[in-house]
C-alpha cells in the first residue's frame, strides 16, 4: 500500500491567541504573548500528527476555495501529507475556528462551519481513500453530508477491505449517539474523550461506558481522561488504565487528536498496550506544553525519548 494511515473527516484552520484574559471594549487593543495558525480538527490535527511521528498519511476532507484553503493545503503539503483526496468546495468558506486562549488553558472558540459540512466520499474514491492499512474517521458530529448512513456504508467498505477502523468525533452529546451506534461493529478503536462517552452512553464509570459501547459492537474502547489519564477496554477481556504525565499546561487544543494519532502511530509500529497507551499519551501531553493542535510534537523518536522521560503522575 502507498499509505500508513488514511484520515477523513474534519479539516479546520484554527486561528489560536494566547493568553487571552478579556475581550477590549470598544475597538481597544490588548497585547497578548502569541498567534498561531495551525492545521486542525479530529482530521487535520490527526494527520498532521502521524505525519510529524512518521506515517506516510493521506488526508481526505474538504476545504473551501478561500485563503484559508491555500494555507491548510500548504501545510499539509509541507509535512509531506497526500492532499490529493482533499476537495475543493466552491463557494464554500473553509472550515474555521478562532480560540481565545486563557491562562488555565480554557479555550473558548468562535467557529465557521464551512466546507467540512460538504465532504463526501463516493464509491470511485474508495480504492484511493482505503489505501492504507489503517482508516481514522474523525469528526462525526460536524460531518453535514458525510454523518450517518454515509459514514456507516464508509466503515463497512473499510472493514470489507479488512482495514483496521480507528474513530473518533466531536462535540458530542446523548443527541449524537444515534449517529454513532450503526457505526460500531464496522470500528476496532473507538476514541472519544470520557466526557463525550459519558454523555453519549449516560453512564458515569470508564468501565460502566466502556461495556456501554463493546455491548453495541465496538472492537475496543480507548477514552481519554484528561488529567486522570486513559482507560482502555477490548472485548477480549482486557482492561488498562494508564496514569497522566506530570506536566504544565499551556493549551489542550488538539490534544484528544494529537493522542488518537500518537495510537495510530502505535499500532503501526505494532507496540503491545501498555507501550502504545503511553506512546499516544505522550503525544498528548507534548501538544498540551504548546499552543496549537501540533505544538510539541517534534518526530517519531523524540516522542519515545520524552515518553522514556516524562514524570507520570503518582
Amino acid at each position: 500500500m502507498q499509505h500508513d494511515v488514511s484520515v477523513i473527516g474534519l479539516y479546520i484552520l484554527d486561528v489560536l491567541g494566547r493568553p487571552v484574559t478579556r475581550i477590549p471594549d470598544r475597538g481597544n487593543v490588548d497585547f497578548i504573548e502569541e498567534i498561531r495558525l495551525t492545521v486542525a480538527g479530529t482530521a487535520g490535527g490527526t494527520v498532521i500528527d502521524t505525519a510529524k511521528l512518521g506515517l506516510k498519511s493521506l488526508a481526505v476532507g474538504a476545504v473551501g476555495d478561500d485563503e484559508k484553503a491555500d494555507w491548510v493545503m500548504m501545510t499539509m503539503q509541507k509535512h509531506g501529507i497526500d492532499t490529493s483526496c482533499m476537495q475543493h468546495i466552491k463557494g464554500v468558506p473553509t472550515s474555521a475556528t478562532i480560540l481565545n486562549v486563557r491562562p488555565n488553558g480554557d479555550r473558548p472558540a468562535l467557529h465557521v462551519r464551512g466546507a467540512s459540512d460538504h465532504i463526501d466520499v463516493p464509491p470511485e474514491m474508495y480504492d484511493r481513500v482505503f489505501d492504507a492499512p489503517i482508516i481514522h474517521l474523525g469528526g462525526t458530529g460536524l460531518l453535514k453530508k458525510l454523518d450517518g448512513a454515509a459514514s456507516v456504508t464508509l466503515l463497512r467498505e473499510a472493514k470489507r477491505r479488512g482495514r483496521t477502523v480507528t474513530f473518533d468525533l466531536i462535540a458530542a452529546s446523548a443527541e449524537t449517539f444515534h449517529m454513532v451506534e450503526p457505526l460500531l461493529p464496522s470500528i476496532d478503536y473507538f476514541m472519544p474523550s470520557i466526557e463525550e462517552a459519558r454523555d453519549m452512553s449516560g453512564q458515569s464509570t470508564p468501565e460502566d461506558c466502556a461495556s456501554f459501547f463493546l455491548d453495541r459492537g465496538t472492537t475496543c474502547c480507548v477514552f481519554t481522561l484528561g488529567a486522570d489519564g486513559a482507560y482502555y477496554a477490548h472485548q477480549d477481556g482486557v482492561r488498562l488504565k494508564s496514569s497522566a504525565y506530570d506536566i504544565s499546561v499551556v493549551d489542550t487544543t488538539g490534544c484528544g487528536d494529537a493522542f488518537d494519532a500518537g495510537f495510530i502511530t502505535a499500532l503501526h509500529h505494532q507496540m503491545d498496550t501498555e507501550s502504545a497507551l503511553r506512546f499516544a499519551q505522550t503525544s498528548a501531553a507534548l501538544v498540551a506544553t504548546g499552543l496549537g493542535s501540533d505544538a510539541g510534537i517534534v518526530s517519531f523518536d523524540d516522542t519515545v525519548e520524552k515518553m522514556r522521560t516524562l514524570k507520570i503522575k503518582s
